[in-house]
């Protein structure tokens, strides 16, 4: 109910807002004809009514981009609270149960196992928050060191074959790199935050069926390149640009099936950007699968 009431109000100001411009440019229009042997004040006056619609355009697109924004928020909060609510409740039963109840050790082990995938679950939405916060005001200047671009990509693997009970063939690596290393220069975690990212993400959006690819390779002499590709749901070509935006996550069916923050494109943009380098999504649409590719500047061994 809320976001439809803000989608009507969003409706409302554009509507508007074209109105009030039309209505200015008529009055504009009609003063010019009625003054149009008085140079001076013909001037005046145009300038006047273009300050007055330029005025009207931006308030106007301010108002609506705090709508969005604020849309977004409570998206973001709705998700988190979820994303926090859900493990805890869970958590909560099983030990409500092994107070209440004498259970055999095979389901007691059992147990511990679900409440410690549960606290995992918490403790990854917590430095997902975190780690969005910091770097959006992490100061310049940050020391950084030589890193292998490849050995980074595979380490991420097996975590997250590990982390989400996968088999060897669910991941598969490939490197197109001539010889040379893909070496990058950078803070080794922040760079090992991105790649975990685009393998969550690629992982999540695969649904019950896993394939994912992971491509780390030499684009010219000054970048290097990490590509994950998947062959999932897909992204609308209208919305690969807006999934790197903070809070954003694409509307419809994807929000119902697969939970999430909405910061972890954020994040992977932003550790980019620190580095020097740009990230972009490709997918040919719905239920086609989305390539993610991260681009660095190369550092030459």
């Amino acid at each position: 109910m809320r976001i439809t009431s803000r989608r009507k109000a969003m409706a409302f100001f554009i509507v508007l807002g074209i109105c009030l411009v039309a209505l200015a440019v008529a009055l504009n229009v009609g003063w010019i004809i009625l003054n149009l042997r008085q140079g001076i004040m013909l001037f005046l006056g145009v300038i006047f009514f273009a300050a007055i619609i330029l005025g009207m355009i931006l308030n106007t697109g301010f108002l609506v981009r705090e709508l969005r924004r604020n849309e977004q928020h409570d998206s973001f909060l709705n998700a988190v609270t979820h994303e926090l609510k859900t493990p805890i409740a869970s958590i909560r039963l099983y030990l409500e149960t092994l107070q209440h109840r004498d259970v055999d050790e095979a389901q007691r082990r059992h147990f511990y196992s679900l409440m410690l995938t549960d606290t995992d679950r918490l403790l990854g939405t917590v430095e997902q928050v975190l780690k969005a916060s910091q770097v959006s005001n992490k100061p310049k200047g940050s020391v950084r060191a030589e890193v292998d671009l490849g050995s980074l990509a595979q380490e991420c693997m097996e975590l997250a074959r590990t982390r989400h009970r996968l088999l060897p063939s669910a991941l598969r690596y490939k490197e197109s790199v001539n010889g040379s290393r893909p070496l990058v220069l950078g803070d080794s975690d922040n760079l090992r935050t991105a790649v975990s990212n685009l393998l969550d993400n690629a992982i999540k959006y695969s649904g019950n069926k896993v394939n994912v690819t992971v491509e780390v390779g030499i684009t010219n002499e000054k970048n290097v390149h990490l590509r994950v590709s998947d062959r999932g749901m897909g992204i609308p070509a209208d919305e690969l640009k807006r999934i790197f935006k903070r809070f954003y996550r694409v509307p419809g069916r994807t929000q119902s099936q697969v939970k999430g923050t909405g910061l972890g494109l954020f994040i992977v943009r932003s550790i980019a950007k620190a580095h020097g380098g740009k990230v972009f999504a490709e997918s040919g649409g719905e239920s086609r699968g989305t390539t993610i590719t991260i681009e660095l500047p190369r550092k030459v061994a």
